[in-house]
């Protein structure tokens, strides 16, 4: 049976979206993570975090660093983020089991304090994010591989990246918010023929 444009196959027999690759951890992450609807601050604020830090790498980079990050950030507990100082910085620029930039380091630590604001403002991230859940007027009617193409963006992400922005965050463009958005589940962006929709429009039910 031809599949349709955008799904594989794999060697496991499961279908899945095109950019699930063969490496398992990313499949793992494609079927029990990606667009499943995340209510929980601290992971919110991770993927924040490591949106910024995948900026011009693969995902597949950051997923691959993504335990060494949480030992480095204190599991991306917000309040002991926030309190890093420059003797955080240095050892977070020699850690080589995260990515050593540091304009990216120092963002991490700015959004930490941006979020105790957000948090003491709105009473949690969580509440802030799931406001940006967008009308139906603006996903499209299908998710195939065609139409995903042209969502690189959508008004509501642009909207989010605007307000995080003047919050304080850094690295949250409107590309990264939309791919935040996607990961997090206030899209469902996974591929119609893709078992994991399914898996997913149930969660956020």
């Amino acid at each position: 049976m031809t599949l349709a444009e955008g799904l594989r196959r794999h060697e496991d027999g499961v279908v899945r979206c095109f950019w699930a690759t063969d490496d398992v951890l990313y499949r793992c992450y494609h079927d029990d993570e990606w667009g499943l609807p995340v209510h929980d601050d601290v992971r919110l604020f991770e993927k924040l975090c490591l949106e910024g830090f995948q900026s011009g790498l693969s995902w597949l980079t950051i997923l691959r660093k993504r335990e060494g990050f949480r030992a480095a950030f204190a599991g991306f507990a917000i309040d002991r983020v926030a309190a890093f100082g420059p003797s955080d910085i240095e050892r977070l620029v020699g850690n080589a089991e995260i990515i050593r930039h540091r304009g990216k380091i120092e963002a991490s630590i700015q959004n930490a304090r941006a979020a105790q604001q957000l948090i003491a403002q709105e009473g949690s991230l969580a509440s802030y994010i799931w406001r940006f859940l967008p009308p139906d007027s603006e996903r499209p009617k299908t998710c195939d591989f065609a139409t995903l193409r042209t969502l690189g963006t959508t008004p509501t992400a642009t909207r989010l990246s605007k307000d995080l922005k003047q919050r304080g965050f850094r690295f949250v463009g409107p590309t990264t918010a939309y791919a935040f958005m996607q990961a997090m589940g206030l899209v469902n962006d996974h591929l119609v023929g893709c078992p994991a929709r399914a898996k997913v429009d149930a969660a956020r039910c």
